[in-house]
């Protein structure tokens, strides 16, 4: 695991720029993401510089260094990730009269490159990746990023200079960076929470979307070309991206012709891969272990993991005190029964506030995720003692496990009958009552004294949300109503004009298939997955030092997922229900069989409490007026009726306060240019 970067300078006979100081200052930016050792290489004849930093995990000999070359020369590459069937490649290559100096997955991917092409060799692989390769007799630099997104690549233009590299922050230090935040994708982290790829949050840089290849030829040399940053866009372009492998003709073919295994034949099926894929990732020169929440896809990671281990898995699990979103004592149940190494961490606000201030550092752009907080803090504790760890991440999106998958089909199928006023006044009912109300009354009527307990964990946020999804015209609005932070017209933005039109792809996306949920799990899958919770583990995992690896992601099993009739994925009201008859062979389902958490955090009880001083400074009226991008009136008006408990606004209020800690610290504070 490793961070990546690098320029290449097309005007570099008008240029003054230092190519040696600035590879050396992107390297430093990057530093936390390899710690173990540096490289750099230029051609100032071509204008071309690639940056390495590493974090050691396969081959920890010089062999493994990098920028490395392909044998024959021709081929100059910086790789950041793992590639888990490099020892089946590199024995199908050693067949075809390769050798290899060492045994790292760089060298064989490199040897893969000159035997089958960029495209046919980044097809081939297995793993999670990104990585620039320079082609020295073409004269051309390829970005790869791999299938789903696990691995991050940033690139664009600053000024005649093009600039890559695996987080924001590398791209940042080029003397000709030229940075205005775009106000459209402003819009979206509004309304997501995260801003989606293709896009970031400065004009004209991009994000290399998942599955793609993006060549940049002799060509660019009279000059900055065009950049379409979307592979299926028709606007014109002098440079787009292609892809590789598509996630939409894999959805497409599962759904249009699912496969005909019985149950039994599927969970076996499953099981195997798993195991293998399981037993490929626990590959590593270096200590490794496991996140376990003791839900659904974490345990079953486990599982897998202590069935084919000799000694106790290390496995890792963040509680908090308040008993509403502690998972804590469900993960020590499953741990105890698999007989691993179990280590949990109770987190508190005060901890929490701590790593507030490191946020705009780990993100480099606003994101307000709130599990990024807990994410960072078990990463930081498993790197004590283990430098890899593999999690459940991905089940969700690849098995039908989010909660709205089944409020999509039973509250659209319920309400699109009903004409459109009517739904409206269903709404108000539901949306006047404040959230505090709800809860109370849910639980007088379970004849509790505690709000939430008992299954009715934020019964009233659930009502609003409801409330909200009801009044939606389409199916994927009311898709848009459940995932959206500040709803479809995210006007919180000021001056945020052709917001809309970056949602057209988003709106192809919910078109490729006939049934809404399976167009819900696509759209999560392509964006929700790859910009939300992956960037999520990556920034955290790599501030920490540790490589987190997702065996859940694996090509293999989202294919086979997605071959699977729906039935198998969504049953009976539970979603993963084929992963749980797999998890059923290794745990009890009494100690996994449960109301779905997730990562949740009690963010909207911090912000009433201990973390109330730190919001009140960052929502500041004054402030807000003088920076002059979010309509200052509604962020008070939602901050007050949070503190009053007349609305839980957490998510809205935590996107705006990312961005704001962002802006102030990440913007501003660097004496960035505003737009």
């Amino acid at each position: 695991m490793c961070g990546i970067a690098g320029f290449f300078d097309p005007s570099r006979s008008k240029s003054n720029i230092d190519h040696r100081g600035l590879a050396d200052s992107m390297a430093g930016m990057l530093a936390h993401r390899g710690p173990d050792d540096q490289g750099v290489w230029i051609d100032e004849a071509r204008g071309i510089g690639l940056v390495h930093r590493r974090l050691a995990i396969i081959d920890l000999s010089l062999t493994g260094h990098q920028p490395m070359w392909s044998a024959s020369g021709r081929y100059c590459i910086c790789f950041n990730g793992e590639i888990y069937n490099y020892l089946e490649l590199m024995k199908e290559l050693h067949a075809m009269g390769h050798e290899f100096r060492g045994r790292s997955d760089t060298e064989v991917l490199l040897a893969s490159v000159e035997q089958w092409g960029v495209a046919a060799a980044s097809s081939r692989l297995v793993g999670m990746f990104a990585f620039a390769l320079w082609d020295r007799l073409d004269g051309l630099l390829h970005l790869v990023r791999d299938r789903v997104g696990e691995k991050p690549l940033y690139y664009g233009w600053a000024g005649n200079l093009f600039v890559f590299g695996s987080e924001l922050k590398a791209l940042r230090v080029a003397p000709t960076w030229i940075n205005h935040i775009d106000r459209a994708s402003l819009a979206l982290q509004m309304r997501y929470g995260y801003i989606p790829a293709p896009w970031s949050i400065y004009a004209g840089i991009f994000k290399l979307l998942p599955g793609s290849i993006l060549s940049l030829g002799a060509d660019a040399l009279s000059g900055p070309l065009s950049i379409c940053p979307d592979p299926d866009s028709a606007a014109p372009a002098d440079v787009a991206p292609r892809r590789y492998w598509s996630a939409r003709s894999v959805a497409q073919s599962g759904t249009r012709s699912p496969s005909h295994l019985d149950t039994a034949s599927a969970t076996t099926e499953l099981d195997e891969i798993l195991r293998k894929v399981v037993r490929q990732q626990m590959v590593a020169d270096v200590p490794l272990g496991a996140f376990l929440s003791g839900g659904i896809d974490s345990s079953t990671v486990v599982a897998c993991m202590q069935a084919q281990s000799t000694r106790p898995i290390k496995t890792y699990t963040i509680g908090y005190q308040e008993v509403d979103f502690n998972e804590a004592e469900h993960a020590c149940a499953v741990a105890k029964h698999l007989g691993t190494d179990h280590t949990n961490l109770c987190i508190d606000p005060g901890q929490v506030r701590d790593v507030i201030p490191m946020l705009p550092l780990l993100y480099d752009e606003p994101f307000a995720d709130a599990s990024q907080l807990p994410t960072y803090l078990i990463c930081k504790l498993a790197r004590q003692h283990v430098t890899v760890c593999l999690s459940g991440d991905g089940g969700d999106e690849v098995f039908g496990g989010y909660n709205r998958y089944k409020w999509l089909r039973t509250v659209w199928n319920g309400v699109r009958w009903i004409p459109l006023p009517a739904r409206r006044l269903f709404a108000l009912s539901l949306t006047m009552v404040p959230p505090a109300t709800w809860d109370r009354l849910a639980s007088m009527w379970r004849g509790t004294n505690e709000a939430g307990s008992s299954g009715l964990l934020q019964m009233g946020n659930k009502l609003h949300k409801l409330g909200r999804a009801v009044e939606a015209r389409t199916i994927g609005q009311m898709y848009e109503s459940l995932v959206s932070y500040w709803g479809d017209n995210p006007s919180i933005v000021l001056g945020a004009d052709g917001w809309s039109g970056r949602l057209s792809g988003a709106a192809d996306l919910l078109g490729c298939t006939a049934d809404a949920v399976d167009e819900a799990m696509y759209r999560d899958l392509r964006q929700y997955l790859p910009d939300d919770n992956l960037v999520k583990v990556d920034r955290a995992s790599m501030r920490a030092g540790l490589e987190v690896r997702a065996p859940l992601l694996d090509t293999r099993i989202v294919e086979f997922a997605w071959s699977l009739p729906r039935a198998m994925k969504i049953h009976g009201g539970s979603g993963k229900w084929i992963l749980r008859q797999v998890l059923a062979r290794y745990v009890p389902p009494t100690l996994t069989e449960r109301p779905k958490m997730g990562f949740s955090v009690p963010i909207g009880e911090w912000l009433r409490g201990e973390l109330r001083p730190w919001a009140e400074e960052m929502l500041d009226e004054t402030k807000l007026k003088e920076e002059g991008y979010l309509d200052t009136s509604r962020v008070r008006r939602h901050w007050s009726e949070h503190l009053s408990g007349q609305r839980d606004h957490s998510l809205r209020l935590w996107a705006v306060l990312m961005f704001e800690t962002w802006y102030r610290q990440q913007y501003l504070a660097q004496g960035m240019n505003t737009d």
